[in-house]
């Protein structure tokens, strides 16, 4: 018998894409309500004129233990457009530079010691400390959720050149924020779902990367699966109410005052839009309040077109020291094959960028050549050829102390009503995985209700 439900997915990003293909897949009736004229969300590309280029708005990298990520890709026929190098660089800005393989020898060595000044010492500290990181990982203390991460490494005695070469910079990766805010609880979860997934697959997490564009990896095949699955898709839509009545969804208000019927809803707007459409639901002040709580952390990428090439080794390279400034460089040459007629691109990510995100384009990318040029060579005589900074000041929610426990789980009062999105509760901290898997748990919620019809 068919499902005679209609379901309707409110945004558009990774999460709202998410759930209207396995929605889709799974036979439904499915209506995608995206507030802007395209998909994608916070995931997209973005022309560059001068460069005649199709760069995106952000660097993604990919974890190999992202599950649920690996299949939503599966679902839209990109799979194959993510690759893992052999090795990555972390570098220092006098030159020096250590390169780290994906074997586990390679990374049990660089976690236990990967600064060039690294001491016999400071490998026996950093082991005994990373031993003790990954124990209060699995079983945590009830003091982890007050504490920074900066707090907790000190706790355990993580060495300062163990921290400086990986730790500092890892746990930056993860939740966007610096050390000194972020908190020890989020870092101890990502943590702990590592281990769990490296002993389940019998290798470490490793690190890859999209090798084409974003529109390509994430919305393309999405488009294609809509088209056969007869999803519609309707743009410029802003949702203001999702409508409940006797405990059940009947329809959601757009801002033009449609409502458009639905009898379940998948909501996978962003922590800092969701106030407004969840009146009718009975805890909607508690979900107001935790996304409020949570608050965003901002991200500036840049897409930096340079006369010549710097002279990368890899895909993707860890600026070390320079924190605040750039924290990794990645290589689109190499990454995607692009040609270097016109410009070498290189897409640099700043994370926790509090004092970036309020100088001008023309400061931003002058720092960060300013840096370039401390770590590479070859970027002394460098000219930009175009520069497009991406600032990004709700790039996540906030993971700082005090956060823990905020985010809500997909399921509501109201069983057709679900939540998605990388802000609600999930194994990972604010991922695409997050934001994929959440919408995996949504879905799951919807496709266990009781038949109808």
């Amino acid at each position: 018998m068919s499902d005679p439900r209609r379901y309707v997915v409110i945004g558009g990003g990774l999460a709202g894409l998410a759930a209207a293909v396995w929605l889709a897949e799974a036979g439904k009736q499915v209506t995608l309500l995206e507030r802007r004229g395209q998909l994608g969300g916070r995931t997209h590309a973005m022309r560059a004129e001068a460069a005649d280029d199709l760069p995106d708005n952000g660097q993604h990298v990919v974890a190999s233990g992202y599950e649920h990520l690996f299949r939503y890709l599966t679902s839209v026929g990109t799979r194959d457009h993510i690759a893992f190098p052999k090795a990555a660089t972390l570098r220092w800005p006098d030159g020096r530079k250590v390169v780290m393989k994906s074997n586990v020898f390679s990374v049990l060595k660089t976690f236990t010691g990967a600064h060039p000044d690294t001491t016999l010492l400071d490998r026996v500290r950093t082991v005994a400390a990373t031993l003790r990181l990954g124990f209060e990982a699995l079983r945590q203390p009830a003091v982890l959720a007050d504490l920074t991460t900066e707090q907790w490494f000190n706790r355990v005695g993580m060495p300062a050149r163990s921290r400086e070469a990986v730790w500092d910079w890892l746990a930056l990766g993860i939740a966007a924020e610096p050390v000194h805010q972020e908190s020890a609880k989020v870092f101890a979860d990502v943590m702990a779902t590592g281990i769990r997934l490296g002993v389940r697959l019998r290798r470490p997490v490793a690190i890859g990367f999209p090798t084409t564009d974003l529109d390509t990896l994430y919305v393309t095949g999405a488009l294609e699966v809509f088209r056969r699955r007869g999803v519609e898709v309707r743009h410029r839509a802003v949702a203001r109410r999702i409508n409940i009545a006797n405990g059940a969804v009947t329809g959601v208000t757009l801002a033009d005052g449609e409502i458009v019927p639905a009898d379940a809803v998948v909501c996978t707007v962003p922590n800092g839009n969701i106030a407004g459409l969840l009146d009718d639901l009975p805890e909607h002040a508690e979900i107001y309040a935790a996304a409020d709580k949570l608050g965003y952390t901002p991200i500036v990428s840049t897409n930096l077109y340079l006369d010549r090439p710097l002279g990368t080794d890899g895909e993707f390279e860890a600026i070390i020291g320079g924190t605040g400034v750039i924290d990794e460089v990645f290589d689109r040459q190499r990454m995607t094959g692009r040609p270097t007629d016109k410009a070498w691109l290189y897409c640099l990510t700043t994370s926790g960028a509090y004092e970036q995100i309020h100088k001008t384009n023309d400061e931003i990318v002058a720092e960060q050549m300013a840096l370039l040029r401390r770590y590479y060579p070859a970027a002394a005589e460098s000219q930009v050829v175009q520069a497009q900074v991406v600032r990004m000041p709700k790039a996540t929610f906030s993971q700082v102390v005090g956060s823990h426990g905020l985010r809500p789980g997909q399921r509501t009062s109201v069983p057709t009503l679900v939540l998605a999105g990388d802000w609600t509760a999930t194994d990972w901290s604010a991922t695409m995985e997050s934001a994929v898997q959440s919408a995996a748990k949504a879905v799951d919620l919807l496709l266990e209700l009781p038949s109808v019809g």
